[in-house]
C-alpha cells in the first residue's frame, strides 16, 4: 500500500507562510519495485495521490510517470515501421509524408505525457486555417481548390496512431488525441457517370488505348489493378478476368502488391470486349502484361498526366464530362445497375468487402428501387382505387426512372 511521509526542505519565500514542510508518497509499482513522488505541499494532496495510484494499480491502469517522458519522435520510427510492413506502399508513403510535414515539426520534441486535448485541438485549428488560406490563394490563381480535409485528418491520424501504440505499451493511461472534436469533415466527391454512348465515344478518341478505356468503364477495375493484369489472368472460356494484383505508381516507379481489398476477385467481361481482348493478347506469353509500358513490355503503364496526357486529350476530343480514369469505375457501377445488377453483384464486381460499402458509395444509383417499390405496392394493394390518378402517377414514375438511368453527357 502507498504511504505518505513528511520531510523538511528550505522554506520557499514565494509561498506565503511556508514552513518548509513537504510530503512524499512511497509506493510499489505493479512489478514490485519501489518508487515514489515527492513535493506535495499538503498532506491531503499526497493522500489523494496515494489513493489514486492504488486504484489504478488494482484496475490495471497504472503507468509509471517516467515512461511518459519519451518524446513523439522517439516512438514514431517503430510505428512507421509497422505501417510500412502492414499497409500498401502508396498508403505508407502518405503516412510518412504526413509525419515529416505536419506531425514531426509540431510534436516531435514533445513528451507524450505533456500532450493534452487542448493542444491537439489547437494544432488541428491551425492546420485548418492554413488550408483555408491556401485554398484562397489557389482560387485567386484559378487553380484547383482543395479544402485540405484529407491531409488534416491523415496528420491527426498519424499522431493518434503513435499515441495509441504508447497506450498499448503502457506508456500512457489514455490517448487524449482521440477526443478532438474539430476535425474537418471529408466532402463526398460528386460521382461522374458516363452513358454507354459517351464511353464508346471516349474510347474511340483514346486511340491505341481504346480497349483499356473500355475495360475501365465496363469491367470496373482500379487503374493499378488493370495495368497489373497479365495474360494468365484472362479466362476466355468463362468470360472472366482474375484481379489479383495491384501496381501502385510511386513517382516514376511502381510497387506491385495486393488489391486494395486484399482479396482476389473474378470480374465478368462483356463478350464484345472479350473478343477485342483475345485479339489484343494474341501470341503473347501467359505471364506478359496485358497493358504494358509502350517502350518496355516488362514495365507497367504509367498513369496518364492529368493536364496534357492522352486521357485528358481523349476527354476533350470526345466532348464528354470532365472525367478521370478512376471515374470510369463509377461509370461501370452506373452501367451495371442500369443493366439490372443488384447491390451484391455490384459489390463483387468492384471488389468491395461488403454490400454496405457499395450502398454507401453508390446510394444514388439505387434510388430508383424506391420508385419501383411504390409502384409494386400500389398495384398489389390499391384495389383499383384512384386508377386514373394512379396510372398518371405510374407513368410519371416510369419516366423518372428512365431519366435517372441516363446520366447527363
Amino acid at each position: 500500500m502507498a504511504s505518505v511521509h513528511e520531510y523538511q526542505v528550505k522554506p520557499d519565500p514565494k509561498i506565503k507562510g511556508d514552513k518548509g514542510i513537504r510530503y512524499r508518497v512511497a509506493y510499489n509499482k505493479p512489478d514490485g519495485k519501489p518508487t515514489g513522488k515527492r513535493g506535495f505541499l499538503r498532506k491531503a494532496e499526497a493522500n489523494a495521490f496515494a489513493n489514486k495510484v492504488e486504484v489504478k494499480k488494482m484496475d490495471g491502469e497504472y503507468v509509471a510517470p517516467s515512461l511518459g517522458r519519451v518524446t513523439v519522435s522517439e516512438l514514431a520510427p517503430a510505428w512507421l515501421k509497422g505501417k510500412k510492413a502492414s499497409t500498401a506502399p502508396s498508403n505508407y508513403r502518405t503516412l510518412d509524408a504526413a509525419w515529416r510535414t505536419h506531425v514531426e515539426p509540431r510534436w516531435g520534441s514533445v513528451r507524450i505525457a505533456d500532450i493534452n486535448l487542448d493542444s491537439v485541438e489547437e494544432w488541428v485549428t491551425d492546420m485548418r486555417l492554413a488550408a483555408m488560406a491556401k485554398a484562397e490563394a489557389q482560387k485567386a490563381k484559378g487553380g484547383k481548390v482543395s479544402d485540405g480535409a484529407t491531409t488534416i485528418i491523415r496528420a491527426h491520424g498519424v499522431l493518434a496512431g503513435i499515441l495509441d501504440a504508447a497506450v498499448k505499451a503502457k506508456r500512457l493511461p489514455k490517448n487524449l488525441a482521440r477526443g478532438v472534436e474539430n476535425l474537418p469533415d471529408k466532402k463526398k466527391k460528386r460521382h461522374v457517370y458516363l452513358t454507354s454512348a459517351d464511353l464508346d465515344r471516349l474510347a474511340k478518341q483514346a486511340g491505341k488505348n481504346d480497349l483499356l478505356v473500355l475495360m475501365l468503364g465496363y469491367c470496373g477495375p482500379r487503374w493499378g489493378e488493370l495495368i497489373a493484369l497479365r495474360v494468365r489472368d484472362i479466362d476466355f472460356r468463362r468470360a472472366r478476368i482474375t484481379v489479383a494484383d495491384n501496381a501502385v505508381q510511386l513517382g516514376v516507379d511502381h510497387a506491385e502488391g495486393e488489391t486494395k481489398g486484399k482479396e482476389i476477385r473474378t470480374v465478368p467481361v462483356p463478350k464484345f470486349i472479350l473478343d477485342q481482348l483475345q485479339e489484343h493478347v494474341k501470341g503473347r506469353d501467359r505471364n506478359a502484361l496485358v497493358f504494358p509500358h509502350p517502350g518496355d513490355a516488362e514495365k507497367y503503364l504509367p498513369r496518364p498526366k492529368s493536364a496534357d496526357g492522352w486521357f485528358a486529350g481523349a476527354v476533350k476530343r470526345s466532348k464528354v464530362q470532365p472525367i478521370t480514369p478512376h471515374d470510369l469505375r463509377h461509370t461501370c457501377a452506373s452501367l451495371a445497375v442500369s443493366a439490372g445488377a443488384n447491390v451484391l453483384a455490384l459489390a463483387r464486381l468492384l471488389g468491395h468487402k461488403d454490400a454496405k460499402e457499395t450502398l454507401n458509395t453508390y446510394a444514388d444509383l439505387f434510388d430508383d428501387d424506391l420508385d419501383r417499390v411504390a409502384l409494386a405496392m400500389n398495384e398489389k394493394y390499391s384495389g383499383g382505387k384512384g386508377s386514373a390518378e394512379t396510372s398518371a402517377g405510374s407513368c410519371s414514375c416510369q419516366i423518372l426512372v428512365t431519366e435517372r438511368n441516363q446520366p447527363a453527357a
